[in-house]
This record gives structure tokens, C-alpha cells and sequence, in this order.
């Protein structure tokens, strides 16, 4: 756990003083109020972190304390500083200003739109396509050169670009070099540790050939991250990878007899494809993100009108590149109880395994995507002990059936896989209908956004009135 990474640092997109949030991915620190607007981006635009209340494996905060010291904030505010970018128009908020709109439309422009990243002017015969800057990260993760590597990622690199010469990943070869900085920076755009190379090697291969055995220790934990996540969240514990276990399985205390929608529900989970499965496994890694940042969130808020101001993210926000259908499914796992939640955790936990381990031939006839789901869990994972239970507290209240609200979720998440033909009329009822659900998400997003920004005045006005 960070004690703080330095006591003069200031907000990144504010100015404002000891800021107690980093965005992981961008390498900045943050503010309170700042920290607000980066959570309802998503993660897929800021992944943040508490820097004092939120345990951090150390060489991933050393990774972004050199990053913040050698001015990762420039990369992202490029054209602010430049005088002939002509933004002149445009300025960096102030810690006086307002929330909403100014800082909140700063920090999206910023970082969910990348206005102020530098584009190289590029015609078509120059080379700046995502393929060559691909090759340039390439290079870049050799040396310690953090800065680079960075800014390319963020005009297009690839994290898991495979080089057709080298016949190797950019994780292949930070392993190699032993920069353990540069692998932490790929893991976190999404660098796969299970990556083969041309010769059937791994990154961790590479690692331990060098001997640099806490490289390949923590490129173990990377693979297993996802899993590692979700069983946390529900036990507290992790896996001792380093002793071959690499899952641990909860098991609620009411969870025995199984009930036959809980089966039901259970085999609809199994019969997704590896496709379809990593899809909401991911989604329910997010999910479990959003709630534990929430409640560091809280806890670290208590005394502050943050805390019932616009910071507070009720779903997961909407990422772009997914479908429609995906979106609202993250968003109902919002809705999901505690005892709900960690029915779903323990059943994705179970199946992972099971497919991991290669257990059901049926589920791996789509071989590409089982071996993608193999090297994203480990494909070193041939251990046969049995599962480690640990005792997990069911909630009393639970109101609604947890299969019923699973089964509703893979059936959304399975939506490609059909029983008959679907008509042009039911398509533009299912259309319609997705339509109708995406408005009325914006229209309550508004609202909420008009009734914080009313409570602010109101706490202004209260305020003044003391």
C-alpha cells in the first residue's frame, strides 16, 4: 500500500494541492473533485486509484510515479503548452473553478476525447498508421524511456501488436530487457502475459530466462488478474500463484442445495461461448471495480459535500466501442445485490477454471478464443488440487432470485446465438426498444446532473448564510 508518492504534488487537471487519486493509465495524480468527473468516464477512458486506501503492487505505483515526474501530464495536455497549436481559445482549469461544467468538460475533452494529445500531421504516404507506431513501441519498451512508450500508446500503439519480422509481442521484449516498468505500463493498455511469440514462448518465458524472477512472478499475476480480482472481492484472499494455486473459489454459506433455476442458470453460464464468457467476465471485473472504488470513495469522502454532490457513479458509464446490448447489460449488474453479486462472482470463478483446465471439449472447439481465455488465465495452470473455499456472508435481505438475474444477463450476453431466425419486425422492436432505454439513461443522467449542480448552490447558499 502507497504512503503517498510525494507531499508537493498537485492535481493534474486543477492545480490543487496533496491530491489523494492517480489515473493509472494516464499516470497523473489527481484531486477529490477532479478524481469525480475521471470516475464517471469509465475505465476505459481513467482507471483510478486511491494512492493511501487502496493496496497497489508496488512496481505498478513505480510505474506511474516515474511517469508523473517526468511530465506524463504534458503528453495529454500537448497543445495547451504549445503556442502554435492554435487552442489559444482554450485553458487548463483552475482550482477555483467550478465543477460542473468547467472542469468536468475540460477533464472530458482531455482524456475522453484526447483533444490536447499531439497528432503528427500525416498524409498518405507518411508513416504514422497504428502499424508503425505499433513497431516504434516495439522498439521503445527496450529502454527506460517510459515517456515514449506512453505517448505512443496514446496516438494508437498497440499493446499486443505482434511484429511480423521479430515474431514477438512489445511484452515479449520489455520481459527480455528486464524493464519492469515498461511491462507494468503494457499490462495496464492491455498487454496480454499469455501472449505466445513465433516459438511458442511466453513473456514470462523470457523473464525467467534472463532470471529476473520477480518479472516473471508478477507477469504470473497479471495473467491471473482478472480471477485474482473477483476472488478478493468476495474472501480477501489471493492465490499463492507462485506455489501453483491459481484460483481460489468461494462458496456462499446458504449455497448447497441448488435450486433448478440456480442449474439452469448455471448451464446457460457454461454453454457461452469463450467469446461471450470473457466478455461479461470482464464486464463483472468492471462492475467489481466500480463498487470498491465506491466505497473508498465514501469512506474518504465522509466529510466532504463531494460525497452528495454529481460524484456519484450509480453504473458503469458507457463505453463507445461496445454494442448497445453489452452497455445495458453492464449497467444491470449495478442492480444486482450483494448475494446476487457474489453468486454470479462464484459461478464465473467455477466456469473460468473449468475452461481453463480444458475440462469440456465442447466449449473449446472455438480454439482461437480458448486459447485466448487460457493465456489471459495462464496457460501454466495444469495444477489438479480442488478449490479453495472460503466462507462468504450471504445477505439476509436478498429479495430477488440470484439465477433469475444471472440468467437474464448470459441470455443478453448470448444474444448472437439464436433459436430460429429473427424477423425485420422483432429486429426493429428490439431496436426500438434499446433506443427508447438509451434516452431515457441520458434523460436520468441530466436530471442528475441538473439536481447535483442545484445542491450545490443550495450548499453555496447555506454557506453564506453561516
Amino acid at each position: 500500500m502507497s504512503k503517498r508518492i510525494r507531499n508537493s504534488e498537485v492535481c493534474a487537471d486543477c492545480g490543487a494541492p496533496d491530491p489523494h487519486w492517480a489515473s493509472v493509465n494516464r499516470a497523473v495524480l489527481i484531486c477529490d473533485q477532479c478524481c469525480s468527473v475521471h470516475r464517471s468516464l469509465g475505465r476505459h477512458s481513467s482507471q483510478v486509484r486511491h494512492l493511501t486506501n487502496t493496496a497497489w503492487p508496488p512496481t505498478q505505483l513505480q510505474m506511474v510515479q516515474t511517469l508523473y515526474n517526468n511530465g506524463a501530464n504534458s503528453i495529454w495536455e500537448h497543445s495547451l503548452l504549445d503556442p502554435a497549436s492554435g487552442v489559444g481559445s482554450r485553458r487548463k482549469t483552475l482550482t477555483h473553478d467550478k465543477l460542473h461544467p468547467n472542469k468536468a468538460e475540460f477533464i472530458k475533452a482531455k482524456y475522453q476525447m484526447l483533444a490536447f494529445v499531439h497528432r503528427m500531421p500525416c498524409r498518405d504516404e507518411d508513416s504514422c498508421t497504428a502499424r508503425d507506431l505499433s513497431k516504434q513501441l516495439h522498439s521503445s519498451v527496450r529502454s527506460g524511456n517510459l515517456e515514449t512508450s506512453l505517448r505512443l500508446l496514446s496516438l494508437g500503439a498497440q499493446a499486443n501488436f505482434f511484429h511480423p519480422e521479430k515474431g514477438t509481442t512489445p511484452l515479449h521484449v520489455a520481459a527480455k530487457a528486464g524493464q519492469v516498468c515498461q511491462a507494468e505500463l503494457l499490462a495496464v493498455y492491455g498487454a496480454d502475459p499469455g501472449a505466445l511469440d513465433a516459438h511458442g514462448n511466453m513473456p514470462i518465458d523470457y523473464a525467467r530466462e534472463v532470471g529476473n524472477v520477480d518479472l516473471a512472478d508478477r507477469l504470473v499475476e497479471i495473467q491471473y488478474e482478472l480471477t485474482d480480482r473477483l476472488a478478493f472481492y468476495l474472501c480477501g484472499r489471493k492465490p499463492d500463484h507462485k506455489n501453483g494455486q491459481h484460483f481460489i473459489i468461494p462458496q456462499l454459506a446458504d449455497s448447497q442445495d441448488l435450486t433448478e433455476l440456480a442449474k439452469a442458470a448455471k448451464r446457460k453460464l457454461q454453454s457461452l461461448s469463450n467469446h461471450l464468457f470473457e466478455e461479461l467476465a470482464m464486464d463483472v471485473y468492471d462492475e467489481v471495480d466500480r463498487r470498491e472504488t465506491d466505497a473508498v470513495w465514501h469512506t474518504t469522502q465522509t466529510h466532504s459535500a463531494l460525497a452528495n454532490a454529481a460524484a456519484f457513479v450509480p453504473f458503469l458509464p458507457v463505453n463507445p466501442e461496445y454494442s448497445s446490448t453489452r452497455n445495458q447489460g453492464r449497467q444491470k449488474l449495478a442492480r444486482f445485490n450483494a448475494h446476487e453479486f457474489a453468486t454470479l462472482i462464484i459461478d464465473i470463478l467455477s466456469d473460468a477454471r473449468r475452461r481453463q483446465l480444458g475440462n469440456t471439449c465442447a466449449v473449446l472447439k472455438d480454439e482461437p478464443m480458448a486459447k485466448r481465455l487460457s493465456s489471459r488465465h495462464g496457460s501454466e495452470s495444469q495444477d489438479t488440487d480442488q478449490p479453495d473455499y472460503d466462507s462468504v456472508a450471504s445477505d439476509e435481505d436478498t429479495d430477488v432470485d440470484v439465477p433469475c438475474g444471472m440468467a437474464n444477463r448470459t441470455k443478453s450476453m448470448d444474444s448472437d446465438v439464436s433459436d430460429g431466425p429473427v424477423s425485420a419486425r422483432e429486429f426493429q422492436e428490439v431496436k426500438g426498444a434499446l433506443a427508447a432505454s438509451e434516452a431515457k439513461i441520458q434523460q436520468l443522467m441530466k436530471a442528475n446532473t441538473t439536481l447535483s449542480e442545484e445542491l450545490r448552490v443550495m450548499q453555496e447558499k447555506d454557506r453564506n448564510l453561516t
